[in-house]
């Protein structure tokens, strides 16, 4: 199956003025409703890694997870939960960070990634690009290395993908609004 842009926007739902005045949220809950689609953003993103030196796959809490997973299912790879505050059992580490309309908190495990792990940071939206840095800083204080940051959808006019790549952190992203 070849990756059809305009399909996949066709797909994505915009609600407005959710979760916040102004704001349009850029909803991937339809993707599970068409297997087509879901297929076509698993497959794109695994054909993409395939035989890449990626040895984990993060995904952030909660829309991530969707994707990441079945990537990292795809890749035979772990799965790393990165998870909002109060959410993961046991002995975490934790990194509060910025999002466009407020703060926030997110943690991991601390077995969850050690020295030389080598890992993708998966997420469904890069908009201000706060959570995945905040990611990136539990890793690497883990002693993992970041390899790349992926997403279904890019807004670049939040610039959250500029910051990201200006932490050198390369950006891989399927479409952009």
């Amino acid at each position: 199956m070849s990756f059809d842009e305009c399909y996949l926007k066709s797909v994505i739902r915009a609600v407005p003025n959710w979760p916040e005045e102004g704001i349009v949220f850029r909803d991937i809950a339809p993707l599970f409703l068409e297997p087509k689609a879901l297929h076509m953003v698993t497959d794109t993103f695994t054909q993409h890694y395939m035989g890449s030196n990626i040895t984990h796959i993060a995904s952030l809490d909660a829309r991530g997870f969707l994707v990441g997973s079945v990537v990292a299912y795809k890749l035979n790879l772990p799965l790393i939960l990165i998870r909002k505050k109060g959410k993961l059992p046991g002995d975490t580490v934790q990194e509060e960070y910025t999002l466009e309309y407020g703060t926030s908190i997110v943690e991991m495990q601390k077995d969850a990634c050690g020295e030389g792990d080598n890992v993708l940071i998966m997420d469904d939206l890069i908009a201000t690009g706060g959570t995945i840095l905040a990611a990136s800083t539990l890793i690497r204080r883990l002693g993992g290395n970041v390899v790349e940051a992926a997403a279904v959808i890019d807004l670049p006019d939040l610039q959250g993908s500029t910051k990201i790549q200006e932490a050198d952190i390369p950006v891989h992203t399927l479409i952009a609004y």
